[in-house]
């Protein structure tokens, strides 16, 4: 009798090892920047302008229990245009300082929702997102996709960049809104660690 006990004990506690082993397992998306747009749209008096930025990394690590997520994507601001290079010039120069602010990045802290190891799921991603060297607290509505150890996530929000300290570029003759459309479409491989 004391052999059975000791072997049923010595399988409650593997499994509950098993158990907690499992539940600290993180899933991991490691984002493929040539596989990644971030684009944006900027609305003018007369017309619209739509641009594009480069994702220079991007890794994020959550808990699929707690939601707790940790990792970041980095965009390089210096990679960003519009297709006009005068106008590109300005960005740069004037408003994203991108020489002095070269990265702008987001830092998830936590996933909300579940993400189905197949198929489509709709998360929230809470976490800072750092613009101009300042931090700002933001939350991402994000369609996921899993299929095969790949994914892919959309998103879409907008900057209030004014409002976050960066330099309105409207002018007398031109009046440009005071926030910017952001659009990412990233893929990457899915993984757990």
């Amino acid at each position: 009798m004391g052999s059975i006990l000791k072997s049923g004990l010595t399988w409650v506690t593997a499994a509950a090892l098993l158990a907690c082993a499992s539940a600290s397992d993180q899933t991991v998306v490691e984002f493929d920047p040539a596989q990644t747009q971030v684009g944006f749209t900027l609305d003018t008096l007369l017309h619209t302008v739509h641009g594009a930025f480069k994702l220079k990394k991007g890794l994020i690590r959550f808990d699929p229990e707690s939601g707790a997520a940790s990792g970041a994507l980095v965009i390089d601001a210096t990679s960003g245009e519009s297709g006009n290079s005068s106008r590109d010039g300005r960005m740069h120069k004037n408003i994203l300082e991108s020489q002095k602010y070269a990265e702008i990045s987001f830092t998830p802290q936590r996933v909300k929702g579940h993400v189905a190891p197949q198929g489509d799921s709709q998360v929230e991603v809470e976490g800072t997102f750092h613009l101009h060297g300042a931090d700002h607290p933001l939350t991402l509505a994000a369609k996921v996709t899993a299929k095969d150890g790949q994914m892919t996530a959309t998103t879409h929000f907008e900057v209030p960049y004014i409002q976050w300290g960066l330099k309105n570029p409207s002018t007398f003759i031109l009046r440009v809104s005071d926030k910017v459309d952001i659009d990412i479409h990233a893929t990457g491989r899915l993984g757990r660690q």
